[in-house]
């Protein structure tokens, strides 16, 4: 039996940035500061894939569980997400020819945060390079509870009929339909729970845990994170590497 190969950049990096507020606390800082600081480390790990060339990126930004935070805290982050959006850094995304998308729900979102999301995805649509996947108001039980809601009522309409659903079918109803699974998740802060992040897409995602915060999260330790990766053997359930998978 041949050996698995070893891996080479991982084309889809999913990303549980975690240790905003934990950070800020050890340096006696505001919350607030955490999540800004949190945004700069965002920036340059998309500059870095940008430059490694890998072609998906999704961000962990807001779960559908943030909303039971405290009144502050969720203020402080939707004036986060107003200035992120509106902000020099993205015209820079799209002269780099980066395209960014949103997925989850928005309508708990304020209107002027959706026109904001709306307005990204339409300046960088057409762009080739990199594409950031941000979550927002997102959730892995409620995108496969979405899914099936969506599969349910095609099949009251009479447009499905329950033999034809089946795990492909499915997928094209979640949220990353066009997109690859992640190879790679990687979670900062030492927790390790994925924390109903991309439950139906991480099937046989290599998971990365590192006690980093994310505020401190950069290149380096990006790459310490592909090199855990590169060194691993992917097997999908199978005692040899799947050709094409690499």
């Amino acid at each position: 039996m041949m050996p698995a190969k070893s891996l080479k950049n991982p084309k889809h990096i999913a990303i549980i940035m975690d240790g905003n507020y934990r950070w800020a606390k050890n340096k006696g800082l505001a919350k607030k500061l955490g999540h800004r600081h949190g945004a700069e480390a965002a920036k340059s790990i998309v500059n870095a894939c940008v430059k490694l060339k890998i072609p998906y990126l999704t961000l962990f930004a807001f779960s559908s569980e943030n909303w039971m935070r405290p009144d502050k805290e969720i203020q402080s982050l939707m004036a986060l997400f107003l200035t992120v959006l509106k902000r020099k850094e993205i015209k820079q995304l799209h002269d780099d020819n980066v395209s960014l998308v949103f997925i989850g729900q928005r309508s708990l979102f304020s209107k002027r945060i959706q026109a904001g999301m709306r307005e990204v995805e339409m300046l960088t649509k057409e762009n080739t390079g990199t594409k950031v996947i941000i979550a927002a108001d997102y959730g892995g039980r409620w995108d496969l509870v979405n899914a099936t809601q969506q599969i349910a009522e095609k099949v009251l309409a009479k447009e499905l009929v329950p033999d034809e659903i089946d795990i492909n079918l499915l997928k094209k109803y979640t949220s990353l339909y066009e997109y690859p699974d992640p190879d790679l998740c990687i979670r900062t802060g030492g927790e390790k729970r994925l924390s109903n992040f991309l439950l139906w897409q991480f099937a046989y995602t290599e998971l990365y845990f590192t006690e980093c915060y994310w505020p401190d999260f950069d290149e380096a330790q990006l790459q310490l994170a592909l090199g855990d990766y590169a060194a691993r053997q992917r097997r999908y359930g199978g005692h040899e590497f799947l050709k094409g998978k690499e």
